[in-house]
Protein backbone atom coordinates (compact mmCIF):
# COMPACT_ATOMS: atom_id res chain seq x y z
CA UNK A 1 0.00 0.00 0.00
CA UNK A 2 1.30 3.13 -0.74
CA UNK A 3 2.33 5.88 2.09
CA UNK A 4 0.93 8.83 2.97
CA UNK A 5 3.39 11.92 1.95
CA UNK A 6 4.98 12.62 5.58
CA UNK A 7 4.80 15.74 7.20
CA UNK A 8 8.12 16.58 6.94
CA UNK A 9 7.11 17.53 3.20
CA UNK A 10 4.27 19.93 4.18
CA UNK A 11 5.66 23.05 6.24
CA UNK A 12 3.05 25.12 7.29
CA UNK A 13 2.95 28.81 6.53
CA UNK A 14 3.07 31.21 9.31
CA UNK A 15 0.69 34.15 8.96
CA UNK A 16 3.63 36.73 8.28
CA UNK A 17 5.24 34.37 5.49
CA UNK A 18 1.62 34.22 3.74
CA UNK A 19 1.44 37.93 3.93
CA UNK A 20 4.43 38.32 2.33
CA UNK A 21 2.89 35.96 -0.57
CA UNK A 22 -0.32 37.87 -0.75
CA UNK A 23 0.72 40.60 -3.15
CA UNK A 24 2.07 37.92 -5.61
CA UNK A 25 -1.29 35.49 -5.36
CA UNK A 26 -4.41 35.56 -6.49
CA UNK A 27 -6.94 34.69 -3.45
CA UNK A 28 -10.64 32.85 -4.72
CA UNK A 29 -12.98 30.83 -3.39
CA UNK A 30 -13.89 26.96 -3.84
CA UNK A 31 -16.40 24.64 -3.50
CA UNK A 32 -16.23 20.83 -2.09
CA UNK A 33 -15.38 18.67 -4.25
CA UNK A 34 -13.94 20.93 -7.18
CA UNK A 35 -11.06 19.89 -8.95
CA UNK A 36 -8.28 22.39 -8.40
CA UNK A 37 -5.76 20.57 -10.63
CA UNK A 38 -5.97 17.29 -12.52
CA UNK A 39 -3.60 15.08 -13.69
CA UNK A 40 -1.72 16.49 -16.71
CA UNK A 41 -2.96 20.27 -16.43
CA UNK A 42 0.89 22.23 -16.83
CA UNK A 43 -0.39 25.60 -16.68
CA UNK A 44 -0.99 25.93 -13.10
CA UNK A 45 1.89 27.61 -10.10
CA UNK A 46 1.07 26.49 -6.37
CA UNK A 47 -1.93 26.76 -4.05
CA UNK A 48 -1.55 27.97 -0.28
CA UNK A 49 -4.65 26.73 1.75
CA UNK A 50 -6.32 29.77 3.57
CA UNK A 51 -8.94 28.22 4.52
CA UNK A 52 -10.45 24.46 4.09
CA UNK A 53 -8.50 21.68 3.15
CA UNK A 54 -7.14 20.06 -0.37
CA UNK A 55 -6.76 16.40 -0.93
CA UNK A 56 -3.32 15.11 -2.87
CA UNK A 57 -4.76 11.83 -5.05
CA UNK A 58 -2.67 9.30 -6.69
CA UNK A 59 -5.24 8.75 -9.98
CA UNK A 60 -2.58 6.32 -11.34
CA UNK A 61 -3.65 3.33 -8.46
CA UNK A 62 -6.70 1.71 -8.14
CA UNK A 63 -9.28 3.65 -6.49
CA UNK A 64 -7.33 6.67 -6.49
CA UNK A 65 -5.96 7.04 -2.86
CA UNK A 66 -5.31 10.35 -0.81
CA UNK A 67 -1.89 11.20 -0.73
CA UNK A 68 -2.27 14.01 1.45
CA UNK A 69 -4.59 16.44 3.08
CA UNK A 70 -3.24 19.40 3.01
CA UNK A 71 -4.48 22.73 5.76
CA UNK A 72 -4.13 25.98 6.32
CA UNK A 73 -0.87 27.22 5.56
CA UNK A 74 0.46 24.46 4.01
CA UNK A 75 0.74 24.46 -0.05
CA UNK A 76 0.65 22.40 -3.30
CA UNK A 77 3.37 21.78 -5.79
CA UNK A 78 6.83 19.68 -6.65
CA UNK A 79 9.36 20.40 -8.91
CA UNK A 80 7.18 20.74 -12.50
CA UNK A 81 5.79 23.68 -11.37
CA UNK A 82 9.85 25.43 -11.94
CA UNK A 83 9.41 23.89 -15.62
CA UNK A 84 5.68 24.05 -16.33
CA UNK A 85 5.82 20.07 -16.69
CA UNK A 86 2.63 18.04 -16.59
CA UNK A 87 1.05 17.56 -12.91
CA UNK A 88 1.65 13.94 -12.07
CA UNK A 89 -1.54 13.78 -9.16
CA UNK A 90 -4.99 15.05 -8.83
CA UNK A 91 -5.78 17.75 -5.99
CA UNK A 92 -9.33 18.56 -5.14
CA UNK A 93 -10.88 20.54 -2.45
CA UNK A 94 -11.98 18.25 0.12
CA UNK A 95 -14.24 21.31 1.61
CA UNK A 96 -15.32 24.19 0.87
CA UNK A 97 -12.15 26.82 1.32
CA UNK A 98 -10.49 29.68 0.28
CA UNK A 99 -6.75 29.68 -1.92
CA UNK A 100 -3.89 31.50 -2.93
CA UNK A 101 -2.86 30.48 -6.19
CA UNK A 102 0.54 31.98 -7.26
CA UNK A 103 1.69 31.73 -10.85
CA UNK A 104 4.90 30.33 -12.04
CA UNK A 105 6.36 33.71 -13.37
CA UNK A 106 5.38 34.99 -9.61
CA UNK A 107 7.08 31.58 -7.88
CA UNK A 108 10.04 31.91 -9.62
CA UNK A 109 10.82 35.57 -8.92
CA UNK A 110 9.56 34.95 -4.91
CA UNK A 111 12.36 32.15 -4.99
CA UNK A 112 14.79 34.72 -6.63
CA UNK A 113 14.25 37.77 -4.25
CA UNK A 114 13.03 35.87 -0.68
CA UNK A 115 15.73 33.65 0.11
CA UNK A 116 13.93 32.31 3.02
CA UNK A 117 10.41 31.48 1.09
CA UNK A 118 12.65 30.31 -1.63
CA UNK A 119 14.27 27.59 0.57
CA UNK A 120 11.03 26.36 2.26
CA UNK A 121 9.35 26.23 -1.07
CA UNK A 122 12.39 24.27 -3.05
CA UNK A 123 13.29 21.95 -0.11
CA UNK A 124 9.49 21.22 -0.34
CA UNK A 125 9.72 20.49 -4.09
CA UNK A 126 12.61 18.24 -4.33
CA UNK A 127 11.39 16.20 -1.39
CA UNK A 128 8.24 15.61 -2.65
CA UNK A 129 9.43 14.91 -6.06
CA UNK A 130 11.85 12.14 -4.40
CA UNK A 131 8.57 10.37 -3.19
CA UNK A 132 6.69 10.42 -6.34
CA UNK A 133 9.95 8.80 -8.11
CA UNK A 134 10.66 6.48 -5.34
CA UNK A 135 6.83 5.33 -5.15
CA UNK A 136 5.93 5.03 -9.24
CA UNK A 137 3.56 7.62 -8.66
CA UNK A 138 2.73 9.47 -12.21
CA UNK A 139 1.49 9.06 -15.62
CA UNK A 140 3.66 6.62 -16.91
CA UNK A 141 3.83 2.88 -17.31
CA UNK A 142 6.63 1.00 -19.24
CA UNK A 143 5.86 -2.33 -20.40
CA UNK A 144 9.27 -4.59 -21.08
CA UNK A 145 11.62 -7.14 -21.03
CA UNK A 146 15.34 -7.47 -19.51
CA UNK A 147 16.15 -9.18 -22.82
CA UNK A 148 14.94 -5.87 -24.90
CA UNK A 149 17.92 -3.23 -25.12
CA UNK A 150 15.23 -0.71 -25.93
CA UNK A 151 13.73 -1.38 -22.85
CA UNK A 152 17.07 -0.62 -20.74
CA UNK A 153 17.01 3.04 -23.22
CA UNK A 154 13.54 3.83 -21.85
CA UNK A 155 14.00 3.03 -18.75
CA UNK A 156 17.32 5.47 -18.22
CA UNK A 157 15.86 8.07 -20.00
CA UNK A 158 12.98 8.09 -17.58
CA UNK A 159 15.01 7.24 -14.39
CA UNK A 160 17.60 9.90 -15.22
CA UNK A 161 15.11 12.35 -16.19
CA UNK A 162 13.40 12.08 -12.69
CA UNK A 163 9.97 11.02 -14.33
CA UNK A 164 8.27 8.47 -12.48
CA UNK A 165 7.41 5.40 -13.83
CA UNK A 166 6.01 2.09 -13.28
CA UNK A 167 8.10 -1.20 -15.03
CA UNK A 168 6.47 -4.29 -16.05
CA UNK A 169 8.15 -6.17 -17.27
CA UNK A 170 7.06 -9.27 -19.68
CA UNK A 171 9.02 -12.27 -17.87
CA UNK A 172 7.80 -12.17 -14.11
CA UNK A 173 4.46 -9.64 -14.52
CA UNK A 174 1.06 -12.00 -15.11
CA UNK A 175 -0.54 -8.82 -15.30
CA UNK A 176 1.41 -7.23 -18.76
CA UNK A 177 -1.06 -9.50 -21.34
CA UNK A 178 -3.98 -8.19 -20.16
CA UNK A 179 -2.70 -4.77 -20.22
CA UNK A 180 -1.22 -5.19 -23.99
CA UNK A 181 -5.01 -6.51 -25.05
CA UNK A 182 -6.65 -3.62 -23.76
CA UNK A 183 -4.46 -1.61 -25.93
CA UNK A 184 -4.44 -4.08 -28.97
CA UNK A 185 -1.13 -4.61 -28.83
CA UNK A 186 1.27 -7.66 -29.44
CA UNK A 187 3.92 -8.89 -27.18
CA UNK A 188 6.23 -8.37 -30.21
CA UNK A 189 5.75 -4.94 -29.94
CA UNK A 190 7.56 -4.23 -26.47
CA UNK A 191 8.91 -1.93 -25.20
CA UNK A 192 5.60 -0.20 -24.77
CA UNK A 193 5.25 3.11 -23.13
CA UNK A 194 1.47 4.01 -21.72
CA UNK A 195 1.12 7.93 -21.29
CA UNK A 196 -1.32 9.06 -18.68
CA UNK A 197 -3.26 5.66 -19.30
CA UNK A 198 -4.61 6.79 -22.62
CA UNK A 199 -1.95 6.38 -25.34
CA UNK A 200 0.23 3.73 -26.00
CA UNK A 201 3.21 4.05 -27.95
CA UNK A 202 5.63 1.01 -29.27
CA UNK A 203 9.31 1.35 -28.55
CA UNK A 204 9.08 5.41 -29.13
CA UNK A 205 12.23 7.52 -29.02
CA UNK A 206 13.36 9.77 -26.42
CA UNK A 207 11.97 12.25 -27.89
CA UNK A 208 8.47 10.60 -28.47
CA UNK A 209 8.68 10.18 -24.94
CA UNK A 210 9.26 13.48 -23.62
CA UNK A 211 6.67 14.54 -25.96
CA UNK A 212 4.39 12.06 -24.42
CA UNK A 213 4.66 13.24 -21.09
CA UNK A 214 5.29 17.48 -21.65
CA UNK A 215 8.56 17.62 -20.93
CA UNK A 216 9.29 20.00 -22.76
CA UNK A 217 8.28 23.52 -23.91
CA UNK A 218 8.41 24.48 -27.05
CA UNK A 219 10.85 26.74 -28.23
CA UNK A 220 9.81 29.94 -29.89
CA UNK A 221 10.97 29.74 -33.73
CA UNK A 222 11.29 33.69 -33.49
CA UNK A 223 12.95 34.52 -30.62
CA UNK A 224 16.63 35.08 -30.31
CA UNK A 225 17.82 34.55 -27.07
CA UNK A 226 20.64 35.62 -25.07
CA UNK A 227 22.53 32.44 -24.84
CA UNK A 228 22.16 28.72 -26.13
CA UNK A 229 24.05 26.12 -23.79
CA UNK A 230 24.39 22.97 -25.96
CA UNK A 231 24.55 19.54 -23.56
CA UNK A 232 23.00 19.68 -20.03
CA UNK A 233 26.48 18.22 -18.50
CA UNK A 234 28.06 19.64 -15.67
CA UNK A 235 29.74 22.29 -17.54
CA UNK A 236 26.56 23.22 -19.43
CA UNK A 237 24.15 23.01 -16.39
CA UNK A 238 26.68 25.91 -14.97
CA UNK A 239 26.77 27.93 -17.90
CA UNK A 240 22.88 27.83 -17.23
CA UNK A 241 22.66 28.50 -13.55
CA UNK A 242 25.10 31.09 -13.81
CA UNK A 243 23.42 32.66 -17.13
CA UNK A 244 20.08 32.60 -16.22
CA UNK A 245 20.93 33.88 -12.34
CA UNK A 246 22.78 36.77 -13.95
CA UNK A 247 19.53 37.77 -16.23
CA UNK A 248 20.65 36.41 -19.68
CA UNK A 249 17.55 34.25 -21.48
CA UNK A 250 19.37 30.79 -21.59
CA UNK A 251 18.13 28.18 -23.67
CA UNK A 252 19.53 24.45 -23.00
CA UNK A 253 19.71 21.85 -25.95
CA UNK A 254 20.16 18.05 -24.09
CA UNK A 255 20.02 14.99 -26.60
CA UNK A 256 19.19 12.54 -23.43
CA UNK A 257 19.20 13.33 -19.97
CA UNK A 258 21.09 16.12 -17.60
CA UNK A 259 23.90 15.23 -15.59
CA UNK A 260 25.96 13.87 -19.19
CA UNK A 261 28.42 11.18 -18.55
CA UNK A 262 29.02 12.27 -15.32
CA UNK A 263 24.84 12.27 -14.43
CA UNK A 264 25.84 8.00 -14.94
CA UNK A 265 28.14 7.62 -12.10
CA UNK A 266 27.33 5.92 -9.17
CA UNK A 267 29.29 7.96 -6.76
CA UNK A 268 31.58 11.12 -7.05
CA UNK A 269 33.42 11.38 -3.70
CA UNK A 270 35.96 14.17 -5.09
CA UNK A 271 33.85 16.75 -5.79
CA UNK A 272 34.18 19.83 -3.59
CA UNK A 273 31.92 20.27 -0.95
CA UNK A 274 30.68 16.73 -0.89
CA UNK A 275 32.57 14.64 1.48
CA UNK A 276 30.14 11.96 1.80
CA UNK A 277 29.88 11.98 -1.80
CA UNK A 278 27.14 12.50 -4.31
CA UNK A 279 25.59 10.23 -7.32
CA UNK A 280 25.70 11.93 -10.53
CA UNK A 281 22.42 11.45 -11.08
CA UNK A 282 21.54 13.26 -7.98
CA UNK A 283 24.34 16.14 -8.82
CA UNK A 284 22.56 16.64 -12.12
CA UNK A 285 19.39 17.04 -10.67
CA UNK A 286 20.08 19.39 -8.42
CA UNK A 287 21.69 21.64 -10.96
CA UNK A 288 18.34 21.01 -13.37
CA UNK A 289 16.23 22.52 -10.76
CA UNK A 290 18.89 25.19 -9.61
CA UNK A 291 19.11 26.45 -13.14
CA UNK A 292 14.55 25.93 -13.69
CA UNK A 293 14.73 27.95 -10.65
CA UNK A 294 16.47 31.16 -11.82
CA UNK A 295 14.08 30.44 -15.43
CA UNK A 296 16.58 29.04 -17.99
CA UNK A 297 14.53 27.20 -20.54
CA UNK A 298 16.16 23.07 -20.70
CA UNK A 299 14.81 20.86 -23.84
CA UNK A 300 15.41 17.44 -23.24
CA UNK A 301 15.93 15.07 -26.35
CA UNK A 302 16.50 17.63 -28.89
CA UNK A 303 20.13 17.33 -30.40
CA UNK A 304 21.76 19.78 -32.11
CA UNK A 305 22.48 18.48 -35.72
CA UNK A 306 24.10 21.93 -37.10
CA UNK A 307 25.35 25.10 -36.68
CA UNK A 308 23.81 27.02 -39.46
CA UNK A 309 25.46 30.72 -39.52
CA UNK A 310 28.87 31.86 -39.00
CA UNK A 311 28.36 35.24 -36.85
CA UNK A 312 25.65 36.08 -34.56
CA UNK A 313 23.08 36.05 -34.10
CA UNK A 314 24.08 32.03 -34.46
CA UNK A 315 21.06 29.88 -35.79
CA UNK A 316 21.48 26.18 -34.37
CA UNK A 317 19.22 23.35 -35.98
CA UNK A 318 17.41 20.24 -34.07
CA UNK A 319 16.88 16.81 -34.97
CA UNK A 320 13.42 17.62 -35.81
CA UNK A 321 14.21 20.38 -38.34
CA UNK A 322 13.33 23.28 -35.80
CA UNK A 323 15.75 26.16 -35.07
CA UNK A 324 17.10 27.86 -31.38
CA UNK A 325 18.28 31.35 -31.97
CA UNK A 326 21.06 33.13 -29.79
CA UNK A 327 23.54 35.95 -29.40
CA UNK A 328 26.33 33.71 -27.93
CA UNK A 329 26.94 30.41 -27.43
CA UNK A 330 28.31 27.88 -25.07
CA UNK A 331 29.36 24.50 -26.60
CA UNK A 332 28.98 21.93 -23.56
CA UNK A 333 28.04 18.84 -25.07
CA UNK A 334 30.64 16.27 -24.04
CA UNK A 335 31.62 13.17 -25.75
CA UNK A 336 30.01 9.78 -26.55
CA UNK A 337 31.02 6.42 -24.96
CA UNK A 338 34.62 5.18 -26.74
CA UNK A 339 33.12 1.53 -27.71
CA UNK A 340 35.00 -1.47 -27.81
CA UNK A 341 36.59 -2.55 -31.38
CA UNK A 342 34.48 -5.97 -31.33
CA UNK A 343 32.93 -7.22 -34.22
CA UNK A 344 29.25 -8.36 -32.53
CA UNK A 345 29.22 -5.30 -29.56
CA UNK A 346 26.05 -3.49 -30.90
CA UNK A 347 23.95 -6.76 -30.54
CA UNK A 348 24.96 -6.76 -27.09
CA UNK A 349 24.26 -3.26 -26.22
CA UNK A 350 21.78 -2.70 -23.39
CA UNK A 351 21.56 -6.61 -23.02
CA UNK A 352 25.22 -7.28 -21.17
CA UNK A 353 27.37 -4.37 -22.56
CA UNK A 354 26.52 -1.03 -20.90
CA UNK A 355 27.96 2.54 -20.40
CA UNK A 356 26.74 3.62 -17.13
CA UNK A 357 26.47 1.92 -13.51
CA UNK A 358 23.09 3.57 -12.06
CA UNK A 359 20.61 1.39 -10.01
CA UNK A 360 18.51 0.58 -13.19
CA UNK A 361 21.95 -1.26 -14.37
CA UNK A 362 22.68 -2.52 -10.65
CA UNK A 363 19.34 -4.34 -10.69
CA UNK A 364 20.65 -6.70 -12.89
CA UNK A 365 23.76 -7.85 -11.38
CA UNK A 366 22.55 -9.18 -7.69
CA UNK A 367 24.92 -11.75 -6.73
CA UNK A 368 26.24 -12.46 -10.33
CA UNK A 369 29.81 -11.91 -11.61
CA UNK A 370 30.12 -9.22 -13.58
CA UNK A 371 32.97 -7.26 -15.49
CA UNK A 372 33.94 -3.46 -15.46
CA UNK A 373 36.66 -2.50 -18.31
CA UNK A 374 38.29 0.63 -17.89
CA UNK A 375 41.31 2.23 -15.69
CA UNK A 376 39.86 5.64 -15.10
CA UNK A 377 37.72 6.73 -11.78
CA UNK A 378 34.41 6.37 -13.68
CA UNK A 379 35.27 2.48 -13.98
CA UNK A 380 36.91 2.53 -10.16
CA UNK A 381 33.29 3.89 -8.77
CA UNK A 382 31.38 1.54 -10.81
CA UNK A 383 33.66 -1.21 -9.59
CA UNK A 384 33.26 -0.42 -6.00
CA UNK A 385 29.40 0.68 -5.98
CA UNK A 386 28.48 -2.99 -8.17
CA UNK A 387 30.56 -4.54 -5.67
CA UNK A 388 28.27 -3.76 -2.72
CA UNK A 389 25.56 -6.31 -5.28
CA UNK A 390 26.97 -7.98 -7.56
CA UNK A 391 28.94 -11.23 -6.03
CA UNK A 392 32.15 -10.34 -7.65
CA UNK A 393 34.09 -7.74 -9.59
CA UNK A 394 36.63 -7.92 -12.99
CA UNK A 395 38.10 -5.05 -13.43
CA UNK A 396 40.02 -5.62 -16.59
CA UNK A 397 42.68 -2.59 -18.01
CA UNK A 398 44.76 -2.40 -20.82
CA UNK A 399 47.42 -0.75 -19.03
CA UNK A 400 50.19 -2.26 -15.71
CA UNK A 401 48.11 -0.55 -13.10
CA UNK A 402 45.99 2.08 -12.04
CA UNK A 403 48.05 4.49 -10.61
CA UNK A 404 48.37 6.69 -13.66
CA UNK A 405 44.86 7.41 -14.34
CA UNK A 406 42.61 6.95 -11.45
CA UNK A 407 42.55 8.50 -7.71
CA UNK A 408 44.24 7.09 -5.19
CA UNK A 409 41.12 6.51 -2.77
CA UNK A 410 39.78 4.49 -5.40
CA UNK A 411 42.40 2.30 -5.85
CA UNK A 412 43.19 1.95 -2.07
CA UNK A 413 39.09 0.47 -1.71
CA UNK A 414 39.74 -1.59 -5.01
CA UNK A 415 42.93 -2.94 -3.59
CA UNK A 416 41.31 -3.88 -0.22
CA UNK A 417 37.87 -5.14 -1.16
CA UNK A 418 37.76 -8.98 -1.42
CA UNK A 419 35.00 -8.62 -3.87
CA UNK A 420 37.32 -7.12 -6.91
CA UNK A 421 39.76 -8.54 -8.81
CA UNK A 422 42.02 -6.43 -10.83
CA UNK A 423 42.98 -7.66 -14.35
CA UNK A 424 45.93 -5.46 -15.58
CA UNK A 425 47.77 -6.42 -19.16
CA UNK A 426 43.94 -7.73 -20.45
CA UNK A 427 41.85 -6.55 -22.99
CA UNK A 428 38.35 -8.68 -24.15
CA UNK A 429 39.09 -10.18 -27.49
CA UNK A 430 35.28 -11.52 -28.39
CA UNK A 431 31.62 -11.82 -26.68
CA UNK A 432 29.88 -14.69 -27.16
CA UNK A 433 25.75 -15.40 -26.61
CA UNK A 434 22.65 -16.08 -28.07
CA UNK A 435 20.48 -13.09 -27.51
CA UNK A 436 22.14 -11.64 -24.60
CA UNK A 437 25.57 -11.91 -23.45
CA UNK A 438 26.72 -15.37 -21.95
CA UNK A 439 30.44 -15.16 -21.78
CA UNK A 440 33.81 -12.76 -22.92
CA UNK A 441 37.44 -14.31 -23.99
CA UNK A 442 40.25 -12.34 -22.95
CA UNK A 443 43.50 -12.06 -23.18
CA UNK A 444 46.84 -10.84 -21.40
CA UNK A 445 48.72 -8.59 -23.90
CA UNK A 446 52.00 -8.84 -21.89
CA UNK A 447 52.31 -12.68 -21.37
CA UNK A 448 50.17 -14.10 -24.29
CA UNK A 449 47.18 -15.64 -21.59
CA UNK A 450 44.32 -16.30 -22.35
CA UNK A 451 40.85 -17.20 -20.84
CA UNK A 452 36.70 -17.28 -20.64
CA UNK A 453 35.02 -15.54 -18.38
CA UNK A 454 30.82 -17.03 -17.84
CA UNK A 455 30.10 -13.60 -17.53
CA UNK A 456 26.83 -11.50 -18.11
CA UNK A 457 27.26 -8.17 -17.12
CA UNK A 458 30.10 -6.01 -18.90
CA UNK A 459 30.33 -2.32 -17.93
CA UNK A 460 32.62 -0.56 -20.35
CA UNK A 461 34.22 2.69 -19.32
CA UNK A 462 37.24 3.42 -21.39
CA UNK A 463 36.96 7.21 -21.86
CA UNK A 464 34.57 9.20 -24.34
CA UNK A 465 35.46 10.94 -27.82
CA UNK A 466 33.94 14.17 -28.45
CA UNK A 467 30.21 15.39 -29.94
CA UNK A 468 32.08 17.21 -32.74
CA UNK A 469 30.71 15.19 -36.00
CA UNK A 470 27.60 17.93 -36.66
CA UNK A 471 30.49 20.95 -36.35
CA UNK A 472 32.70 19.80 -38.90
CA UNK A 473 33.75 22.90 -41.20
CA UNK A 474 32.00 25.17 -38.56
CA UNK A 475 34.67 25.20 -35.67
CA UNK A 476 38.44 24.87 -35.43
CA UNK A 477 39.24 20.91 -34.15
CA UNK A 478 42.11 19.33 -32.89
CA UNK A 479 43.37 16.21 -34.56
CA UNK A 480 41.69 14.08 -32.37
CA UNK A 481 37.91 16.01 -32.72
CA UNK A 482 38.03 18.54 -29.78
CA UNK A 483 37.16 22.30 -30.14
CA UNK A 484 39.95 23.91 -29.69
CA UNK A 485 39.89 27.52 -28.00
CA UNK A 486 41.92 30.72 -26.64
CA UNK A 487 45.39 30.92 -26.96
CA UNK A 488 44.90 27.42 -29.34
CA UNK A 489 42.68 28.91 -32.21
CA UNK A 490 44.70 29.55 -35.29
CA UNK A 491 44.34 31.06 -38.53
CA UNK A 492 40.90 33.09 -39.85
CA UNK A 493 39.63 34.60 -36.32
CA UNK A 494 38.33 37.90 -37.64
CA UNK A 495 38.49 40.37 -34.83
CA UNK A 496 41.05 42.72 -33.71
CA UNK A 497 41.07 41.12 -30.33
CA UNK A 498 42.40 37.97 -29.44
CA UNK A 499 40.14 34.96 -28.46
CA UNK A 500 39.10 34.97 -25.17
CA UNK A 501 40.01 31.65 -23.01
CA UNK A 502 37.36 29.76 -23.21
CA UNK A 503 36.09 31.18 -27.42
CA UNK A 504 36.14 29.12 -30.14
CA UNK A 505 37.14 30.31 -33.73
CA UNK A 506 34.21 31.98 -34.05
CA UNK A 507 33.41 34.86 -32.06
CA UNK A 508 30.86 34.21 -29.33
CA UNK A 509 31.35 30.56 -29.47
CA UNK A 510 32.75 28.66 -26.33
CA UNK A 511 33.56 25.28 -25.55
CA UNK A 512 33.80 23.73 -22.26
CA UNK A 513 34.14 20.91 -20.47
CA UNK A 514 34.82 17.38 -22.37
CA UNK A 515 34.15 18.97 -25.71
CA UNK A 516 36.99 21.12 -25.37
CA UNK A 517 40.80 20.40 -26.47
CA UNK A 518 42.92 20.23 -23.54
CA UNK A 519 39.91 20.02 -20.69
CA UNK A 520 40.35 18.47 -17.35
CA UNK A 521 37.73 15.34 -17.48
CA UNK A 522 36.72 16.15 -14.09
CA UNK A 523 33.35 17.66 -12.91
CA UNK A 524 34.95 20.17 -10.53
CA UNK A 525 36.65 21.70 -13.60
CA UNK A 526 33.42 21.30 -16.07
CA UNK A 527 31.77 23.08 -13.24
CA UNK A 528 34.13 25.85 -13.08
CA UNK A 529 34.68 26.19 -17.19
CA UNK A 530 30.88 26.49 -17.83
CA UNK A 531 30.73 29.30 -14.84
CA UNK A 532 33.41 31.34 -16.28
CA UNK A 533 32.75 31.25 -19.99
CA UNK A 534 29.14 33.05 -18.81
CA UNK A 535 31.14 36.25 -17.72
CA UNK A 536 33.08 35.65 -21.39
CA UNK A 537 29.46 35.44 -22.82
CA UNK A 538 28.72 38.63 -21.01
CA UNK A 539 31.66 40.73 -22.45
CA UNK A 540 30.59 39.21 -25.92
CA UNK A 541 27.46 40.39 -25.66
CA UNK A 542 28.54 44.02 -24.63
CA UNK A 543 30.80 44.74 -27.28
Amino acid sequence: MLPQLPDSMFPKLDDAQIARLAPFGQQGDVEAGAVIVDQGDSHHGIFVVLKGSLEVRNISADGAPTLRVLGPGEFSGEVNVLSGRRTLVRILAREAGTLLEINRANLRHIMQTDAALGEIFLNAFISRRVFLIANSVGDAVLIGSIHSSDTMRLREFLTRNGHPHHYLDIETDPTVHAILEQFGIPVTDIPVLICRGEQALRNPTNAEAAACFGLNDEIDQGEVCDLIVVGAGPSGLAAAVYGASEGLIVQVLEKSAPGGQAGASSRIENYLGFPLGISGQELASRAFIQAEKFGARIAIARSATALKSTRSPYTVELDDGKLARGRAIIMAAGGRYRRLDLPNLAQFEGVGVYYGATRVEAEFCREEEIAVVGGGNSAGQAAMYLSDVARHVYLLVRGPCLAKTMSQYLISRIEASPRITLMVWTQIESFEGSKDLERFHWRNTKTGEEGVLEIRHVFVMTGADPNTEWLQGCLELDANGFIKTGADVAEGWPLRRPPYLLESSLPGVFAVGDIRAGSVKRVASAVGEGSMAVQFVHKVLAE
